[in-house]
């Protein structure tokens, strides 16, 4: 994934595996059980709390999925996306951790999450916390504490998404091309 992060020397933009991998984790597979973060629990978490301070980032994208029961019990995908189609970013962690085994350093981050607003809330009772353009800034400002970081993420306003039934070919991630955006694709 593409983030973006303030370090030291200023603002970077980063390849991140998704998956936060904390610096304590023997393996890279722990990392598959925190692709999300719930905003709630960010300051119980030892994952997590120490990154809220100084790791934050924006994790470049430009919509999202979520599966929704249909009322003849099919799932379907559902891809959510701002109403003016724009990218934007979501509100994430970042770390870095090295492979005891081999040596090599990877980066790795998790998507925070909120309820879900009325849009998304059909399909899934969460969604990932969309920043808006205005507050961008001072989610990744190291000095703004986490206390104050924290009130930033919220669920984005229903009214300024869109969603629409996506293919059933999203659900492998071989597939990766305009065909998913078409509900009649079947794969």
């Amino acid at each position: 994934m593409l983030a973006i992060a303030e370090r030291s020397a200023g603002r970077e933009l980063m390849r991140a595996r998704w998956g936060l991998i904390p610096h304590w984790a023997k393996e890279a597979k722990v990392g598959a059980r925190m692709i999300n973060a719930r905003a709630e629990t960010l300051t119980e978490r030892s994952a997590y709390s120490p990154l809220l301070a100084k790791n934050r980032c924006l994790i470049l994208a430009d919509g999202f999925y979520e599966w929704r029961l249909d009322p003849d019990g099919r799932k379907r995908p559902v891809r959510y996306t701002l109403a003016d189609g724009r990218p934007f970013g979501f509100a994430g962690l970042w770390t870095g951790w090295r492979d005891p085994a081999s040596g090599d350093d990877l980066r790795s981050c998790t998507i925070i999450t909120t309820r879900a607003n009325e849009l998304v809330a059909p399909a899934h009772d969460r969604m990932p916390v969309i920043l808006p353009r205005a507050v961008e800034q001072q989610w990744l400002e190291r000095e703004v504490a986490p206390a104050e970081a924290l009130e930033l993420l919220r669920p984005y306003p229903a009214e300024e998404m869109r969603a629409a039934e996506a293919s059933l070919l999203v659900n492998a991630v071989a597939n990766d091309d305009l065909r998913l955006f078409d509900p009649a694709e079947a794969g």
